[in-house]
């Protein structure tokens, strides 16, 4: 059985963010993350790592079906893309000037 860690961490991305998929079956393809779950660490990905979904029949839904679904990729497993120059980059956190935490590109330096 997996044991899921109670205590939430800090990812270095965010929902809304573009990333590029660095390890897996979906390695090379980018998209924007639609969610983060920071209890398993695993982002959802728009259009990416699709699962078949199979639905029993309800009162809500009486027909049924099968239905394609995105499912989560560990965190790890993904990495950032700059908006300007479309390259990945890793993160890091700053004070900015008016001493709140900042995300930045380690490769630019630029405030993200």
């Amino acid at each position: 059985m997996k044991t899921v860690s109670k205590t939430t961490t800090k990812l270095h991305v965010k929902t809304g963010d573009t990333v590029k998929v660095i390890a897996g079956d979906e390695r090379g393809k980018t998209g924007k993350i639609t969610a983060v779950d920071t209890n398993t660490s695993k982002v959802i990905i728009e259009g990416l790592n699709l699962v078949t979904k199979h639905n029993k029949p309800s009162a809500k839904n009486p027909q049924g079906g099968i239905e394609k679904k995105e499912a989560g990729i560990h965190a790890s497993n993904v990495m950032l893309v700059e908006g300007k120059s479309g390259a990945n980059v890793r993160t890091g956190k700053r004070l900015n000037n008016n001493g709140k935490l900042e995300r930045y590109s380690k490769k630019s330096g630029e405030a993200i």
